[in-house]
C-alpha cells in the first residue's frame, strides 16, 4: 500500500505494548505485502509515573494520554493506541477516536490467593483497587470489607497480593487475556451485578482528524459493532460528565443496528446507587439519554456529596 512508516505511540508497560503490537500485527495481516512498516514508540506518561496517589486525586483519565497525544498534535507520531476505557470524553483539538479493534471479554476478574469469590471473603478481609467504580460496587455488595488504595501495572498489583498488601484484587478480564494471564483470575464477575468502566475491553486507535492515509490504512481493521457500542458508552459517560473522579459503570451490547446500554452510577461509599437502561438505533442519542435520565435520578451534588 505505502512504504512510509507508520509511527505508533503507546504506553510503555507490558499490556499497553501487546495492545500495540495486536494493532500493528493485524495491520500487517490485513494489508499484507503492501504493509507499510509500522514501529512501535514507547511513551511515558504521568499516570504511568505517579504511582502514590490514586488517579482521582492528580487529575484523572488524561495522565494516560497526554504526552502521547502531544506527539500526534505535533506530527511525531502517525497513530496512538490505548486502552478505551482510559480515554477522556472530550479530546483534543484535531484528534479522533474513530476505530477500534474487536472488543474482548468487558468483565472483571476476581483474583485472590486465599479466597474464591467476592462472596467468600469473611469480614474485614481486604480488597485492594484504585478504581472508584470497583471500590463503590465492591462497597455496595460488601459492606462489611476493607479497601486499600492499589496502583500500579497489572505484574505489580499481582505481586502485592504474594506480598500481602490485600487478600484480593479486581483486574480487567480482557487484560488477562491479552497478556496470557487468565489462569490468574479466581472468578469473574457477573456483568450485570458488577458492570465494567465505560470502554473496558476495547482496543482504540487514535489519529488525527485530517490524516486520510491514515484512516485508509486502519479501516480494514476497524470494528463496526465495537464502535457503536463505544458511541453509547462514551456519550452516557459525557453526559454525566465522568472521570476518574466518579463511580460510573456502562455497558452496551450491539445486535444488528440496535444498541443496548445499561449504566450505573454510585456513591464513592457505595450506598447509594442509580442504574438503567436505554436501547435504540442511534448510539450516541441511546447514551445521551440514559447519561440524562440517571443524571435526573442523581440530582446536584451525588458525587461530590453536596
Amino acid at each position: 500500500m505505502q512504504s512510509k512508516p507508520i509511527r505508533l505511540g503507546t504506553r510503555g508497560s507490558p499490556l499497553a505494548l501487546a495492545q500495540a503490537n495486536e494493532v500493528r500485527d493485524r495491520l500487517l495481516a490485513a494489508w499484507g505485502a503492501g504493509a507499510p512498516e509500522v514501529e512501535i514508540v514507547t511513551i511515558s506518561t504521568a499516570g504511568d509515573r505517579i504511582q502514590d496517589r490514586p488517579l482521582s486525586e492528580v487529575g484523572g483519565k488524561g495522565l494516560f494520554t497526554e504526552e502521547i497525544e502531544a506527539g500526534l498534535t505535533s506530527g511525531a507520531l502517525d497513530i496512538a493506541v490505548h486502552s478505551s476505557k482510559d480515554m477522556p470524553t472530550v479530546l483534543p483539538a484535531g484528534l479522533t477516536l474513530a476505530h477500534f479493534l474487536p472488543r474482548e471479554d468487558a468483565r472483571d476478574a476476581f483474583v485472590s490467593l486465599k479466597y474464591t469469590s467476592l462472596a467468600e471473603m469473611p469480614a474485614g478481609a481486604v480488597v485492594g483497587t484504585a478504581s472508584l467504580r470497583r471500590a463503590a460496587i465492591v462497597r455496595r455488595l460488601r459492606p462489611d470489607l476493607a479497601i486499600v488504595p492499589y496502583r500500579g501495572n497489572v505484574q505489580t498489583r499481582l505481586r502485592k497480593l504474594v506480598e500481602g498488601v490485600a487478600d484480593a484484587t479486581l483486574l480487567a478480564v480482557a487484560g488477562l487475556k491479552r497478556l496470557g494471564r487468565l489462569d490468574v483470575a479466581t472468578d469473574i464477575l457477573d456483568i450485570e451485578t458488577f458492570p465494567p468502566a465505560v470502554g473496558q475491553g476495547a482496543i482504540g486507535i487514535e489519529s488525527r482528524i485530517d490524516d486520510a492515509r491514515v484512516a485508509d490504512l486502519l479501516a480494514p481493521i476497524h470494528h463496526a459493532p465495537t464502535a457503536m457500542a463505544l458511541a453509547a458508552e462514551r456519550a452516557y459517560l459525557a453526559r454525566l460528565d465522568g472521570s476518574c473522579r466518579t463511580p460510573i459503570a456502562g455497558y452496551a451490547t450491539v445486535t444488528g443496528a440496535r444498541v443496548d446500554l445499561h449504566g450505573l452510577i454510585l456513591t464513592p461509599d457505595g450506598r447509594v446507587a442509580h442504574e438503567g437502561r436505554e436501547s435504540g438505533d442511534d448510539p450516541v442519542a441511546v447514551g445521551d439519554r440514559l447519561g440524562a435520565r440517571l443524571a435526573v435520578l442523581a440530582g446536584p451534588g451525588f458525587f461530590s456529596g453536596g
